[in-house]
């Protein structure tokens, strides 16, 4: 779970239509949290501050995980009935 400090919050109007407010938050904070549907969806960070992103092995699976239940999750409910 992603904790969010309220200070790294923009929404995704704000940050369409002011960028740079969206890089402000992200140089002040460290980060900037893209809202989309009142949801977190994105997350603008400084790579000057943050150059690598680096994910665990565990991380990488997750995310590959996730990947594929999206796509496939037709055919997964069908299999599970």
């Amino acid at each position: 779970m992603m904790t969010i400090d309220t200070k790294q919050i923009v929404s995704i109007t704000d940050a369409n239509q002011n960028f740079s407010k969206a890089t402000r938050i992200a140089d002040e904070n460290g980060a900037a949290v893209v809202f989309k549907n009142n949801r977190p969806k994105y997350k603008l960070i400084n790579l000057e501050v943050e150059p690598d992103l680096e994910l665990t092995d565990d991380e990488k699976i997750d995310v590959v995980a996730r990947r594929i239940m999206q796509r496939f999750k037709p055919a997964f409910l069908e299999l599970a009935k």
